[in-house]
């Protein structure tokens, strides 16, 4: 027992503060934020150089003082209520001191709960902090030798523990000052001011950071992480900016050695500890905060290297890595995507590749895409997601189609691992931190050969990279080519059953076979359609090939291509009353009242399916929210922006309206009008005796959502239901889910808005006596190119069958114009299976702008063959 009045060394703190208040807590934590104020003031100044003050740094009065002397003195000022600099506040990691000297880095005080002797050595591990970085950078310049900043550097980033160790968040818990707070006597800690509650308040919440998104500092974030990154972002901008020959290339080295050992380390041991894991993220989180890996020799060799060892880890700790990007490093996102980018474009463009040794083989390409669909998850994480209520009941659909066991496992098969870790797809980013384009890489998309990364996606064992899986970085063009092989190869698979049942004296048909008249179009097409999807759905997948009754000629896809056009611009038309047309938009939508059949409804969505499934683009204007409910997802309030704009606007006003009296100046109720295909008003209750309840600031929200759900999901449940049950009836096992995201099924369905007959001219090949240079050539361009928009576009439909440009731009239609004959008064002729113009040599312009006017205003029906 300890004399009174005198203090037992041995004596346990904690049992003395337990008994004090709350208040009385408050009051102490906000004495120690006043003590580290001094204590930093007498560090690091107040960075007034006209500074007066005598207990400051800054004004030249201060002494070099050891971090300990510091504390001490801090706590001193704190009881004699000295002088404190309003610009004084304490940083954000606490500031340790290297001695000058080529001291070792062993030397600096060890994070907290870290041994700092584990190492093989049995030295202690090397870390590093933001002040003792800039401390060494300081020296160094004042030394004018980098040699203590390179053998640093060399020593931690070479390194998997010592990195995974540095810039923690709690080296501020290790720092002389804090020791001594946790040390000092209740009574020297009692604050001498009288503060007021609202001061310690303020006091308490001077370092949060400003863009914490974290509602609860003492309760850590499952999405969390100890690097503190602002002060690694800090860092490496005081260290660039210092001449990059001092450190780079020593940096480089121990990038690429830390890289070859993880690696190593994860392809031999496999699966890690998670307490392993995190360290490793830590490691991953620091190395791709440096600013410049997108350049010179980390371009060429670090980031190569740290791909390969980042694309090792766990999918959960590639989940957790894609969770910590989206939630701390959204500015560093968009900078880290182009480094990706650039290596890949690099690599590419560079590389030697061939039929045996193609860019999938390639790792310099292969790794940084997988890096990259980690970044790509962070982009949706960063962004606006949907909520998963919006996901449409699958299983329920899927038993309405009568999937197979085969069919549900292949459609399992087609989810992205990550994704599932991530409980996210790319169809619920309603606007990704990063736009979805900016993932796109051209020359990689031109330098893939389709057929083979075709394979590789189908292969078994052993399983090999394939792009496919990767498609976020192919443009939609080159996944289309993707789609065209799958599709191709099921259409040849019915062929060889079809031929197998033959020779066994059970013959069918190897083609889809449609028999149509032209006056009774509709009728004959849904009626045959219907028959296979009841008797056979399977033959949906065989080619199609239509043929027109009294007419001659063989489909090689032209008479389809017709057949298209000739169904859509019937069936889509609003006097048909399947689809009626939006006023401001100008877009087909489901007619709510319709009378015509389920059925009639599923095999409209079975022509659409076909039509993507036999590469054949429509003039179809659907929103598209219709390609997102296509897809799996239903409709909600956002949707309405481009389904109604004028609605959007309406409904967005009264979301931001702020006064309390919108009963009465919007008097709207839970109760909304719509009109049936004869003009009349309809009524539609939201909620029950909804027209009794006011849209108030309390439940104006649910309004809008309720309102967005009726006009875009439950009013056309039934005809969309049935619409799209048709389209799966055909696109059920292709990857096109996989592949392509709403706006790209949009392409694939309408082609591109990019009408430029420039990239047409560029495309096209010429035969039959004719070149580049002969006079009817250039002659015939310098008519198309001075024709209105509207004849461009007949004159694309007379030369293909179709006025729609496909995916990737006019540049995609490898067009042939030959010779045909000598100068004549015949009209040019088109085959639009192969898009051959057959243009006779006429002999001056003004004859060919004739003749090539009238065949294009008077081709209807077959003038085409």
């Amino acid at each position: 027992m300890s004399a009174k009045g005198q203090e037992d060394p041995g004596e346990d703190l904690t049992s003395r503060v337990g008994a004090e208040s709350p208040g009385s807590d408050m009051k102490r934590a906000a004495a120690k934020k006043l003590i580290e104020r001094y204590f930093y003031q007498l560090t690091d100044g107040c960075g007034n150089p006209q500074c007066d003050n005598q207990h400051c740094a800054s004004s030249g009065k201060v002494t070099n003082l050891t971090p300990n002397q510091a504390a001490a003195q801090a706590i001193q000022l704190f009881s004699q209520e000295a002088r404190l600099c309003d610009g004084t506040q304490p940083n954000k990691v606490a500031r340790t001191t290297i001695e000058p000297g080529p001291a070792s880095l062993a030397k600096s005080l060890p994070v907290k709960s870290v041994n700092p002797t584990c190492s093989v050595e049995g030295k202690p591990v090397p870390y590093l902090t933001e002040p003792k970085l800039l401390d060494i950078i300081q020296q160094c310049k004042s030394e004018e030798s980098y040699s203590l900043l390179i053998r640093t550097l060399g020593e931690v980033f070479s390194s998997a523990e010592a990195l995974s160790r540095s810039f923690q968040k709690s080296a501020e818990n290790d720092s002389p000052l804090a020791a001594l707070l946790d040390r000092a006597p209740v009574d020297l800690l009692g604050p001498p001011r009288d503060l007021s509650k609202e001061a310690v308040r303020s006091l308490q919440g001077e370092d949060k950071e400003e863009d914490s998104s974290d509602p609860s500092p003492t309760v850590p974030h499952p999405d969390d992480t100890s690097v503190d990154l602002p002060a690694v972002r800090r860092a490496f901008t005081a260290l660039w900016s210092l001449p990059g020959e001092a450190f780079e290339s020593a940096l480089v080295h121990a990038l690429v050695t830390l890289a070859d050992n993880i690696e190593l380390d994860l392809r031999v041991f496999g699966i890690v500890p998670s307490d392993s894991t995190d360290s490793l993220l830590n490691v991953f989180l620091i190395v791709f905060e440096i600013p410049v890996l997108g350049s010179s020799e980390y371009l060429e060799l670090a980031l190569h290297m740290l791909c390969k060892a980042a694309s090792c880890l766990p999918l959960t700790a590639q989940a957790k890595l894609a969770r910590v990007w989206a939630r701390h490093s959204k500015p560093r996102l968009q900078a880290l995507l182009q480094a990706l980018q650039q290596l890949i474009t690099v690599k590419v463009i560079g590389g030697s590749f061939t039929r045996d040794y193609c860019v999938q083989d390639a790792d310099t390409i292969t790794a940084p895409t997988k890096v990259m669909k980690i970044l790509y998850y962070a982009s949706m994480l960063a962004g606006e997601l949907d909520g998963p209520e919006l996901r449409r009941d699958e299983e329920g659909d899927a038993g309405e189609l009568e999937k197979t066991s085969t069919q549900r496992t292949s459609t399992q098969a087609l989810q992205d691992p990550l994704a599932v870790e991530l409980k996210i797809c790319s169809l619920d980013a309603r606007k990704p931190f990063v736009p979805f384009n900016d993932f796109y890489n051209e020359p990689l998309s031109d330098a893939i050969e389709m057929d083979k990364d075709f394979a590789y996606y189908k292969s078994e064992q052993p399983k090999k990279f394939s792009f496919m899986n990767y498609a976020f970085i192919l443009t939609p063009a080159t996944k289309t080519l993707g789609l065209y092989y799958d599709n191709r190869i099921r259409m040849y698979s019915e062929r060889r059953m079809s031929f197998l049942q033959t020779v066994v004296g059970q013959p069918t048909n190897p083609y889809l076979r449609l028999k149509v008249r032209r006056d009774h179009l509709i009728d004959d097409a849904l009626v045959e359609l219907e028959m296979v999807a009841m008797e056979n759905p399977t033959d949906l997948k065989k080619q199609l090939v239509v043929e027109f009754e009294g007419e001659q000629g063989v489909d090689e896809g032209g008479v389809s291509k017709e057949f298209f056009q000739l169904v859509v611009e019937e069936i889509f038309n609003p006097d048909y009353g399947m689809f009626t047309l939006q006023d401001d938009t100008q877009t087909t939508w489901f007619n709510p009242t319709s009378f015509e059949s389920d059925a009639q409804f599923t095999l409209i969505g079975v022509v659409l399916g076909l039509a993507i499934y036999n590469n054949v683009i429509l003039d179809v204007r659907f929103p598209m929210v219709v390609y997102r409910k296509l897809l799996g997802r239903k409709g909600a309030f956002a949707d309405l922006e481009d389904w109604s704009p004028t609605l959007y606007r309406s409904l967005k006003e009264l979301l931001d309206y702020t006064g309390e009296d919108m009963a009465d100046t919007f008097m709207q109720t839970f109760r909304v009008g719509y009109k049936d295909v004869f003009g009349y008003e309809l009524f539609h209750e939201l909620r029950e005796d909804g027209d009794q309840i006011y849209v108030m600031q309390s439940n104006k929200r649910e309004f809008v959502d309720l309102y967005a759900d009726f006009l875009l999901n439950r009013s056309v449940e039934r005809q969309f239901k049935a619409f799209r049950r048709g389209f799966q009836m055909v696109t059920d096992e292709s990857p096109l889910a996989l592949l392509f995201r709403p706006e790209e099924v949009e392409q694939l369905v309408c082609g591109s808005k990019n009408f430029d007959f420039a990239e047409l001219e560029a495309a096209t090949e010429y035969e039959g006596g004719y070149t580049v240079d002969s006079e009817a050539v250039r002659n015939f361009w310098r008519v198309a190119h001075a024709l209105p928009p509207e004849s461009q576009r007949r004159l694309l439909q007379f030369t293909t069958g179709s006025d729609r440009v496909p995916v990737g731009g006019l540049s995609r239609l490898k067009m042939v114009i030959a010779r045909h004959g000598p100068d004549s008064d015949r009209l040019p002729i088109a085959h639009t299976c192969f898009n051959v113009l057959l243009l006779p040599d006429y002999g001056t312009i003004e004859k060919l702008q004739d003749r090539l006017l009238k065949a294009i205003n008077y081709s209807k029906g077959f003038g085409m063959l």
